[in-house]
């Protein structure tokens, strides 16, 4: 059994109900799920969107890094997803779950899922602000 079950990069919103499906497993006793969303602040300044783009080879990287988390932590299942496109504030960027028999591991899976996401695979943050300037967070 595979316990990597959703792995996706999309431009369309994301769903927590379908990234915990994912996860659902019978012999999990803690699941953990973590949602990002486009915030309405970064840094002290009023955000008013973000784009987000991806590296074509995004699919790969985000690969590597949830086999990663999978071999070094007692899973029962994986998931991650990530938009990419235009985003405005309150919508969800990311959603990362991890399922395992006890909770200990389910929260430390989860956490290195969402902390290896963010400064590895190649996805970048094009943030707008309220007065008029703008940033790449995360560019090469």
């Amino acid at each position: 059994m595979d316990v990597i079950r959703l792995l996706d990069v999309r431009p369309g919103p994301l769903s927590v109900d379908e990234v915990l499906a994912a996860v659902s497993d019978r012999g999990a006793g803690g699941t953990v799920v973590f949602v990002g969303t486009v915030r309405e602040a970064d840094g002290g300044r009023g955000v008013t969107s973000l784009d987000y783009e991806a590296h074509p080879s995004v699919g790969e990287v985000l690969r590597t890094v949830a086999e990663k988390v999978a071999a070094e932590h007692p899973l029962r299942a994986l998931a991650a997803v990530h938009r990419v496109g235009h985003l405005e504030i309150g919508d969800l960027a990311v959603v990362v779950a991890a399922a395992a028999a006890h909770r200990q591991e389910a929260f430390a899976a989860c956490r290195q899922l969402i902390d290896d996401l963010k400064r590895e695979v190649p996805i970048w943050k094009h943030q707008r602000f309220d007065d008029g300037s703008e940033e790449w967070v995360g560019s090469p």
